[in-house]
């Protein structure tokens, strides 16, 4: 007898998962939580608003893969940005979504184990159980935005969002940015292109309509009013760096031909440092220069930093993960992290007040 079927043909099954409803339930929010999350938020805010005159730093491991690294890498931070906390504003990135060219490992949401087990639910509580512990130890926190229906699960406890190079150009990324609480920084196209960005901007300021889920797992119509906090996020491209002075002037310039006002950030990483992570500190020293020759639109920096320097692939025997070392895009070390960071606050101290 021949297979009449016309739907999911190439699908091999359907699992279900946990509402957002019941994952919060087993994993509530803190007050401590809460008041860590709405701080963060509304700093950024107010430096996006020019009514904070510090510079905000989306600063830590490109992907986290262990739970336990992410603690003390944290614990690290927290301290430093107590330090610098004068001039810069620091907030960890907690990103567990990465988003492939072609395959491999997507992040601890799809994959926590690793090994193509793919056990979502487990990742998806080991993703909440870590920001809950972290915003609880009052750090403001980031995360990439890339699957549409996490957000549900986890933007309670997020500070700052990034749309990656890849989905800035996709409806649904603008659609779902334009509900996140978090402001939200889109990335210029992979082939450097400002104009998938700027188009993103003007979409997600306004309200949508799609289909999403709720709360309870509902498969609903989600109406957003906009998302008035959304930048842009340079972060080189087509080969070629793109965060000198004369390529933000040309941001700028874009940007205010849009009737947008220029909000810039710097991704120190990607194709702005050559993808060695070695040059990532240089790009933040050509800022704090831009800065104090006179630039009033960089608003922030994103830095790949993490225990120690570079990368390492996924090995077949877990056990020989070297620990603190990043497992996609390379990473300067804690070492570098401060001592960049600390160059950077003495560069600006005196001067963002004025600016």
């Amino acid at each position: 007898m021949s297979d009449s079927r016309v739907e999911d043909l190439n699908i091999e099954s359907f699992s279900p998962l946990v509402t957002p409803d019941q994952l919060k339930a087993e994993l509530p929010i803190s007050d401590s939580a809460v008041a860590s999350v709405q701080k963060g938020r509304q700093v950024i805010r107010d430096i996006i608003d020019r009514k904070d005159k510090r510079i905000f730093l989306v600063i830590g491991p490109c992907s986290v893969h262990d739970v336990e690294a992410a603690h003390d890498y944290a614990a690290r931070l927290r301290d430093l940005a107590e330090e610098v906390s004068d001039t810069l504003y620091l907030v960890m990135r907690v990103y567990f979504e990465k988003p492939r060219t072609t395959v491999g490992w997507k992040g601890m949401i799809n994959d926590p184990h690793m090994n193509d087990t793919f056990k979502i639910q487990e990742g998806l509580h080991r993703a909440r159980k870590l920001l809950l512990d972290l915003a609880e130890m009052g750090l403001p926190l980031s995360t990439e935005a890339l699957d549409p229906i996490s957000p549900q699960y986890l933007q309670d406890l997020i500070a700052w969002s990034a749309i990656g190079a890849r989905t800035t150009e996709s409806q649904t990324h603008r659609e779902m940015a334009s509900g996140l609480s978090s402001a939200v920084g889109f990335k210029n196209g992979t082939d450097g292109s400002l104009t998938v960005a700027v188009n993103a901007l003007k979409s997600v300021a306004n309200p949508h309509r799609f289909l999403g889920i709720d709360q309870s797992g509902s498969v609903s119509v989600v109406s957003t009013k906009g998302n008035h906090y959304a930048h842009v996020v340079l972060r080189g491209g087509g080969g070629k760096p793109n965060y000198d002075s004369v390529n933000v002037s040309l941001a700028e310039q874009a940007l205010s031909k849009a009737d947008l006002v220029p909000n810039i950030m710097i991704d120190c990483s990607h194709e702005n440092s050559n993808k060695d992570p070695a040059l990532q500190p240089l790009v933040m020293d050509n800022v704090s220069n831009q800065i104090l020759e006179g630039n009033q639109s960089i608003i922030g920096l994103m830095v790949e930093s993490n225990i120690k320097h570079g990368r390492q692939n996924i090995p077949a025997n877990l056990d020989d993960l070297e620990y603190g070392l990043s497992v996609t895009d390379g990473c300067i070390s804690w070492e570098e992290t401060e001592e960049a960071v600390r160059k950077m606050h003495k560069k600006l101290k005196d001067v963002l007040p004025q600016r």
